[in-house]
């Protein structure tokens, strides 16, 4: 065989490969940061269950972002995490199908075909030692993997995440992450839904929730769930606060969820007394910051009528201005949140600061269509340049990605044209029927 016919069937066998570099997973250089930081942030106990599959996914949004010995370092964590977590006689086993299928690409890349070649031989002969138990289907391990990534990508992969739980459980039923990870991505799939949360998820989340009683992150989604449907919750959320607060600091841990059920439930400021002291007594994590920072903003925004004090205000802002130092390659909405903050408790030059920085940054297209949005609002409500807001409506309509942010913008282009008292309507109906197009 000739070094051009190895290299080809090399590549075919790559391509055939069950692992992050064949799953179609090709983010935005924004989302990869936003990725990578949320990864960060589950840390290495709340999400033992999982840490294999976390650190393959950094290895493979390392390697993304150019940063090859990351992605190496990551992806030989993975692989040592499985070991430990399976806690099996052999050290091999199927769950490193996927982390094999990793490495070997890697080394494709990096132009080292001979151990390219080694690990795919090991991928082969795992899967001739533990074959999936349907024969038309994928290993349960791989399904589960698959289906952990995908939930972190996008809403509209979050269904198709939830197909793939669903297989791996039917041929494996006892492996309890696998049900709780599958109604966590159903239930954040519901949020983008018009009918929300059905009565099949909600009994799937009661299941699982009896399966899972030390979760406290869907035990928090659960509560949610039941005040959504009219049921007071109050007692069980200070139970299960005090439940939170022993537990190490994760985003698997359920404060950011509790926080959201305490704002809207239970009170505004109790959810901010309670952010408060968890940060008290973990001064130091960024994502504590974080979470403390969205119920002030919260408060600040939905609550007008009872409008926070000046020191709250200060609180706030610091806050902000210390999160988005924490995270600074994934900072744009928190910089936007802060800039209105600012807009709207009068710092109006510090207001107009940002948002011109922001305007003249690097952005990708996902970013500049939220931040058009943004600006489009901010200009029409604090600056009261009417014209202006809709040339960036226009601009956040014309970035051709579908998101709630281009929908916005449509939806007020729609309105201004059909109240038809603006000199810009004929040019806006042009826009909107060439958008169509």
């Amino acid at each position: 065989m000739s070094a051009a016919q190895r290299q080809s069937t090399l590549e075919a066998k790559l391509e055939a490969l069950q692992c992050h570099f064949t799953w179609d997973l090709d983010p935005s250089r924004s989302k990869l940061f936003r990725l990578r930081d949320k990864l960060e942030d589950i840390g290495t106990e709340e999400g033992y269950s999982w840490l294999g599959h976390i650190y393959n996914l950094q290895g493979y949004i390392h390697y993304q972002l150019g940063l090859t010995g990351d992605a190496w370092r990551f992806f030989s964590k993975a692989a040592e995490a499985f070991r430990q977590m399976r806690n099996t006689v052999s050290d091999e086993g199927p769950w490193l199908v996927v982390n094999y299928g990793n490495l070997a690409w890697l080394l494709h890349h990096l132009g080292e075909q001979a151990e390219s070649q080694a690990y795919l031989s090991k991928v082969d002969a795992l899967m001739n030692e533990y074959p999936s138990p349907s024969q038309d289907e994928l290993h349960p391990e791989i399904y589960a993997e698959k289906a952990w990534t995908l939930m972190k990508f996008s809403a509209d992969k979050k269904l198709l995440a939830a197909d793939y739980f669903q297989r791996a459980i039917r041929m494996q039923p006892d492996t309890v992450e696998w049900r709780t990870s599958q109604v966590v991505g159903l239930v954040s799939a519901s949020k983008h839904s018009k009918t929300g949360l059905d009565a099949d998820v909600l009994e799937k989340m009661k299941i699982a929730k009896e399966h899972d009683p030390e979760n406290l992150y869907l035990a928090a989604l659960y509560l949610e769930a039941c005040a959504k449907k009219g049921k007071k919750i109050q007692v069980e959320a200070r139970e299960l606060a005090r439940r939170v607060l022993r537990k190490p600091v994760s985003s698997y841990s359920g404060i950011k969820p509790l926080l959201r059920v305490y704002r809207k439930y239970v009170s505004a400021d109790e959810a901010i007394d309670l952010a408060e002291e968890v940060l008290e007594r973990h001064p130091d994590e960024r994502y504590l910051k974080r979470c403390v920072a969205i119920c002030y903003k919260k408060r600040f925004f939905l609550h007008r009528d009872n409008p926070l004090e000046r020191s709250m205000i200060d609180r706030a802002i610091s806050l902000y201005r210390e999160v988005i130092s924490l995270y600074p390659h994934s900072s744009l909405p928190r910089k936007i949140t802060l800039a209105n903050i600012y807009a709207e408790s009068n710092h109006h030059v510090e207001a107009d600061q940002m948002y011109e920085e922001l305007l003249e940054s690097d952005l990708d297209p996902e970013e500049a269509q939220m931040l058009y949005n943004y600006y489009g609002k901010y200009v029409h409500f604090i600056r009261k340049e009417s014209y202006k807001s809709i040339e960036y409506h226009m601009r956040a309509a014309k970035i051709p990605l579908q998101s709630f942010y281009r929908e916005n913008s449509v939806r007020t282009l729609e309105r201004i044209k059909e109240r038809n008292r603006n000199r810009m309507c004929r040019e806006i109906e042009e826009f909107l029927a060439n958008l169509q197009d």
